[in-house]
C-alpha cells in the first residue's frame, strides 16, 4: 500500500487546504522573517525542500537569491514553473524525494518549511534527510526548520476539529498521539455535496531537543530554537517550532 507521502492523490486533492489563498498571502511577510534569521549575502544560493507548489522559493527569487525547488510530485512543480513564469523569475525546479536528493557543497541555505520533515515511519529516513540537507551546504551554510513541535502540540491538541473552508467544503479531522508522543495519527475527510474523500496520514513529532540532537549527530552545530519564525523564544508561548543550524567552515 503507497504512503500518504508518496501518493500523487493525497497531495493533489488536499492542495487547496494546504496552498489556499490566505497562505500564499501571507508569503512575503514569512520570507521577511526567513531572511532575517539567515542574513544571507545578495544572489545567495537557496535550496527549498520539499517545495511544493513553490511559495517560499518564488518569493525568494523575486528578491534576487538564486532558489532550487525540489519535491517529488509533480503537479506541484508543473504549478511552480507557472507560477514562476508569470512573475518572470528563474528557479531551478527538480523532481526528487528529499531523502535521496543532494547536491554536495552547492547552497549557502537551505529551508524546510510548513512541517515538511518527520513523514517517515522509520527514523533513519529522517536522518538520512538532515544527512542531505548537510551534505547539500557550502562551509558555514545555514539550515533552517519550521514546524509543529512537541511541546507546542502538546499545550494545543484536540482530539477532533472540524471546520468549513470558503468553497463550502466541510473538512473534519481527527488525531491520535502514539509511541510515546513521538508520533501522531490523522485521518483527514472532505466532504462538498456528494463528495466524499478520506485520507490517513502521520508523522514523526520532535521537541527542541529532540531535533537538536538529531541535526547535531549529523554534523551541525550552533542550533538555536525559536518559537516562530520571527524569532521569538521557544518558551510556553511558542507557536511554531523553528530551528536555525550551521553547517562548519
Amino acid at each position: 500500500m503507497t504512503k500518504w507521502h508518496d501518493d500523487d492523490t493525497f497531495w493533489e486533492q488536499m492542495r487547496d487546504r494546504m496552498f489556499h489563498h490566505k497562505r500564499w498571502e501571507a508569503t512575503s511577510v514569512e520570507i521577511d522573517h526567513v531572511l532575517a534569521l539567515l542574513n544571507l549575502p545578495a544572489a545567495a544560493t537557496i535550496l527549498d525542500m520539499p517545495c511544493g507548489p513553490g511559495r517560499h522559493a518564488l518569493e525568494l527569487a523575486r528578491r534576487g537569491f538564486r532558489v532550487t525547488g525540489v519535491d517529488r510530485t509533480v503537479a506541484y512543480l508543473d504549478e511552480a514553473r507557472e507560477r514562476a513564469q508569470e512573475a518572470g523569475v528563474n528557479v531551478e525546479w527538480i523532481k526528487a524525494d528529499m531523502r535521496d536528493f543532494h547536491l554536495p557543497g552547492m547552497f549557502d541555505a537551505a529551508i524546510n518549511l510548513f512541517t515538511s520533515f518527520g513523514y517517515f515511519e522509520d527514523p533513519a529516513e529522517d536522518r538520512q534527510v538532515a544527512e542531505n540537507f548537510f551534505t547539500s551546504l557550502k562551509p558555514g551554510g545555514q539550515l533552517l526548520m519550521d514546524m509543529m513541535g512537541k511541546e507546542v502540540l502538546a499545550r494545543i491538541f484536540r482530539e477532533r476539529d472540524w471546520h468549513e473552508e470558503e468553497d463550502g467544503t466541510l473538512f473534519l479531522e481527527e488525531r491520535q498521539v502514539t509511541q510515546n508522543w513521538s508520533w501522531i495519527e490523522n485521518r483527514w475527510i472532505a466532504i462538498r455535496g456528494r463528495q466524499r474523500v478520506e485520507f490517513h496520514l502521520g508523522h514523526r513529532l520532535y521537541s527542541a531537543a529532540e531535533l537538536t540532537a538529531l541535526l547535531t549527530s549529523v554534523g551541525f552545530t550552533n542550533v538555536s530554537a525559536y518559537g516562530s519564525l520571527a524569532g521569538d523564544p521557544y518558551d510556553h508561548t511558542a507557536r511554531r517550532l523553528v530551528v536555525l543550524a550551521h553547517k562548519p567552515e
